[in-house]
C-alpha cells in the first residue's frame, strides 16, 4: 500500500534530488518514479511550477546530436529545502509518536 504523493513532499523531494547535482528531466523522473508511485507526467508540470518560482532554474547542454535541459537549484531553492528539512523532521516525529512504541 503507497501513500499519496502531496504537492509539497514531491517539491521536496525534487528540490532535495538536484540538490544532490543538476539532472535532467528524464533522469529525474525515473529516480523519482523508482521510489514513489508516480506516473510519468507528474514530473514536468512541478519542475515547470518550481522554475517559475524561481527555485529552479534550467540550460541546456548538447548530447547525442541534440540538447537535453538540465535542472539546477538556486539559492532561494536551497532556502526552500532547509524549510522542507525543518517541516519534514517535525512532520515524521509527530507521527513517530502517534505510531511507534510498543504494540500488543
Amino acid at each position: 500500500m503507497a501513500f499519496p504523493v502531496q504537492a509539497q513532499i514531491l517539491d521536496y523531494c525534487v528540490l532535495a534530488l538536484i540538490s544532490k547535482g543538476d539532472t535532467y528531466g528524464y533522469e529525474l523522473n525515473q529516480s523519482l518514479i523508482k521510489n514513489l508511485d508516480l506516473s510519468e507526467s507528474t514530473l514536468y508540470p512541478v519542475l515547470r511550477r518550481l522554475k517559475r518560482d524561481k527555485l529552479l532554474r534550467t540550460y541546456d547542454k548538447a548530447f547525442d546530436g541534440r540538447n537535453r535541459r538540465y535542472y539546477s537549484i538556486t539559492p532561494d531553492g536551497l532556502e526552500m529545502l532547509k524549510e522542507f528539512d525543518r517541516d519534514w523532521s517535525e512532520f515524521k516525529y509527530k507521527v513517530d509518536e502517534i505510531v511507534g512504541g510498543d504494540r500488543k
